[in-house]
């Protein structure tokens, strides 16, 4: 892997992956999914596998009338775990997606006002819910202002000379150098982009760049 450029912030890294039209044939958010109930599943399925397995796994959900909250409280537990077998820690993740969605009623009453109301700190209170899931949840699902940042991240950032400690000094650093030049950003694009955005697409950015050099997301 090489870069054509020196990269001293976020920003410049940012410039240096649109320049290569990564999400080209990606959705203009880049996550996948056909709405925000698919994102929180996909977010919590996919830790520690391949995107390809969870988009069975979804499949599989959708087949049984199970991308809801009421649904995935009153399934059989079996059924559950049958059904995102190909996302793997199965009997893991079937619990924890029960959990949530009786979490999200109780606390929330209904998904959509969940998506308005909930915060960084209670999704991180949740069984099996780490930074970075958290993140994608609020980032893609209910398109708040987080920068999601991974293992392809850390590798990409080390890559052109910065090393961090922890998930959120990365996520601290990506964050800054995109909010220090939103003037350029602008320009960049041509056009005023929400910041939500902004972060939703230089994480897919990152993710398509690294997968192209043939570097593993690894574990979560």
């Amino acid at each position: 892997m090489q870069l054509s450029t020196k990269i001293s912030n976020s920003f410049e890294l940012l410039a240096f992956l649109k320049n290569k039209n990564l999400l080209e044939n990606h959705n203009e958010y880049w996550w996948p999914n056909e709405n925000s109930f698919e994102i929180l599943i996909g977010a919590i399925l996919t830790q520690n596998t391949k995107w390809i397995n969870v988009e069975k796994s979804l499949s599989n959900l959708k087949k049984l009338n199970l991308l809801s909250l009421e649904a995935l409280i009153d399934v059989d537990l079996v059924l559950l775990i049958e059904a995102i077998t190909p996302s793997g820690f199965k009997n893991q993740k079937s619990q924890r997606l029960k959990l949530l969605a009786k979490n999200i009623i109780d606390e929330f009453v209904n998904f959509e006002i969940f998506l308005k109301e909930v915060d960084r700190q209670w999704l991180l209170k949740q069984k099996g819910i780490g930074f970075e899931t958290a993140d994608a949840i609020l980032c893609y699902a209910c398109n708040r202002e987080f920068m999601v940042v991974d293992k392809y991240t850390q590798k990409l950032v080390s890559f052109v000379g910065f090393e961090f400690d922890n998930y959120e000094d990365l996520q601290s650093w990506c964050e800054y150098g995109i909010n220090e030049n939103l003037d350029k950003i602008v320009k960049l694009y041509g056009y005023d982009i929400p910041l939500n955005k902004i972060y939703c697409r230089f994480h897919g950015k990152i993710v398509e760049f690294m997968k192209i050099n043939k570097l593993s997301k690894g574990e979560e």
